[in-house]
C-alpha cells in the first residue's frame, strides 16, 4: 500500500491505522458463513436482550459478569491468556488483589477493538470513559457507548464540554469501581501506541495506574477504520471465525508522582479543559508519567510508540474512503 506510505510512522515505519486481513481458503470462506448465519441471529438476539433488560436491572456483580461472558461465547472467544507482568504462570492466584486492578485504581488500556470493552466489563466491572487528545477531562460512558466508540470517528474534541469530568472525580464518586480510560483516543490496529492523552494527569497520586494490553487471534476482528462498513466487517470477522483468543498482558501499577508534587491537587486543575499534551502544555514529571504508561503498553503489546495523531487517522481514514469508491 505504498499509496499510505505517508501515515506509516517515520521511526518505525508501522501504519497503525491499516486494517487487517487475515487470508482464507474458499472451503474455509464457505465454512465461515455458514457460521456467520448460525450465530448473527443468537448474537443480536442476546445484545438486544441485554442491553435493554437485563444491563438495566439491579443485578449483582457476578451475574453481570457472567451473562457478558455468555455473550461473549457466542463468536467463539473461548480462551484468554491472562498474565501478569512479573509473574510466573501457575502463580497467578497467590498475587495478592492489589497487583490487578481493583476498585478505586485506574486501568489504562490499548485500544484497537470493540471486545475490548466488552473483555474489560466482564472482568472488572469499570465505569468507561472517553478521552480526548487535547483534554485532561473524559467523558463517561456505559458499556454499549464504549463498543461503540471503537467503531465511531475519532473526535479531536469533546462534542459537549459540559459532559465532561475528570478521574478525581470518578474515584471520588464510584470508590468500589475501576475507572477504565482509552487513552489512545481512537483505535489501531495493535502494532502501535498513539500519543497519549492528558487524561491520566488527573489521576490523583495515591491511585495506581495499571496499563493493561489486549491483542487477539485471529487479529483482524480490530477496528481502526470506523463507520458502518467497519461494523459490518468487524461482525463478519468476529462470528464467521471458529474461535478468538485474547492475549491480555498486565502491567504493575504506576503512580502519577506529578500530583503528589503540589501536595495532592494535580497540576492538570490548572489547565483547564483543553490543554494539550505537547511540551508546552505538561511539566517534565507529568511527561514522565505519560511515557511510563505508554512503554508499559508498547512492550507488553510488542508494539511501538508512534509519533502520529488522531490528525493523522482522519486524513487516512478519508484517504481510504476515496480508494474505496474507486
Amino acid at each position: 500500500m505504498e499509496k499510505f506510505s505517508q501515515f506509516r510512522d517515520r521511526g518505525s515505519g508501522i501504519s497503525p491505522f491499516m486494517p487487517t486481513t487475515t487470508p482464507s481458503s474458499p472451503l474455509a470462506s464457505l465454512l465461515h458463513a455458514v457460521l456467520f448465519l448460525v450465530r448473527l441471529p443468537f448474537l443480536l438476539s442476546y445484545l438486544l436482550f441485554y442491553f435493554t433488560v437485563l444491563h438495566h436491572l439491579p443485578l449483582p456483580v457476578v451475574a453481570r459478569k457472567l451473562f457478558l461472558w455468555g455473550l461473549m461465547a457466542i463468536p467463539g472467544i473461548c480462551w484468554v491468556d491472562l498474565q501478569i507482568d512479573g509473574v510466573k504462570r501457575g502463580s497467578l492466584s497467590q498475587q495478592p488483589a492489589s497487583r490487578v486492578p481493583h476498585p478505586h485504581s485506574i486501568l489504562a488500556a490499548n485500544f484497537t477493538s470493540p471486545i475490548d470493552a466488552l473483555y474489560l466489563a466482564a472482568v472488572f466491572d469499570p465505569i468507561f470513559t472517553v478521552s480526548y487528545p487535547h483534554s485532561r477531562k473524559v467523558r463517561r460512558v456505559g458499556l454499549l457507548g464504549a463498543i461503540l466508540h471503537a467503531l465511531a470517528p475519532s473526535q479531536l474534541s469533546p462534542p459537549n464540554p459540559s459532559d465532561l469530568t475528570d478521574l478525581r472525580a470518578l474515584l471520588l464518586r464510584y470508590p468500589d469501581r475501576v475507572i477504565a480510560v482509552f487513552p489512545e483516543c481512537a483505535t489501531t490496529n495493535g502494532k502501535g501506541i498513539l500519543p497519549l492523552s492528558p487524561s491520566l494527569l488527573a489521576a490523583p497520586a495515591d491511585v495506581p495506574v495499571f496499563p493493561v494490553s489486549m491483542r487477539y487471534t485471529p487479529p483482524d476482528v480490530t477496528t481502526p477504520v470506523p463507520g458502518a462498513a467497519a461494523a459490518a466487517g468487524f461482525l463478519w470477522k468476529l462470528l464467521s471465525r471458529p474461535t478468538h483468543c485474547i492475549r491480555v498482558r498486565i502491567a504493575e501499577g504506576v503512580v502519577n508522582s506529578s500530583a503528589a508534587a503540589t501536595n495532592g491537587i494535580s497540576s492538570s486543575s490548572s489547565h483547564g479543559a483543553t490543554a494539550g499534551n505537547d511540551d508546552n502544555d505538561t511539566t517534565p514529571e507529568e511527561r514522565r508519567f505519560l511515557d511510563r504508561v505508554a512503554e508499559a503498553l508498547a512492550r507488553l503489546g510488542r508494539a511501538k510508540r508512534v509519533g502520529l495523531t488522531l490528525r493523522d487517522k482522519a486524513a487516512f481514514v478519508e484517504a481510504w474512503r476515496k480508494k474505496g469508491r474507486r
